[in-house]
């Protein structure tokens, strides 16, 4: 099994910055790729871009040029960095297994774009 424990969340103004954690742990090994997946009030979980254990990226059209995936293999910990945010960021972030989300979730973490 994957436990993951996303972190990094917060309230931030428009146009600002947030990185986001997921330190996973468990069988990691098993993970091909991890995605971060968002859902906002009343709206479906979606899936807003995943790494690839080659290190290859993927971003929804929403926020590419502003989102970046990364990985530190050493710490099992993946990163969301987000640059100018929108309202419209707004949304409890996730990461799990992508494309498939194939693990339990985690607690998540609260991402609140206001000014």
């Amino acid at each position: 099994q994957v436990q993951l424990v996303e972190s990094g969340g917060g309230l931030v103004q428009p146009g600002g910055s947030l990185r986001l954690s997921c330190a996973a742990s468990g069988s990691i090994e098993r993970i091909n790729a991890m995605g971060w997946y968002r859902q906002a009030p009343g709206k479906q979980r979606e899936l807003v871009a995943f790494i690839t254990s080659g290190g290859s990226t993927n971003y929804a059209s929403s926020v590419k040029g502003r989102f970046t995936i990364s990985r530190d293999n050493a710490k099992s910990t993946w990163y969301l960095q987000m640059n100018s945010l929108k309202p419209e960021d707004t949304a409890v972030y996730y990461c799990n297994i992508a494309p498939l989300p194939l693990v339990s979730w985690g607690q998540g973490t609260q991402v609140t774009v206001s000014s």
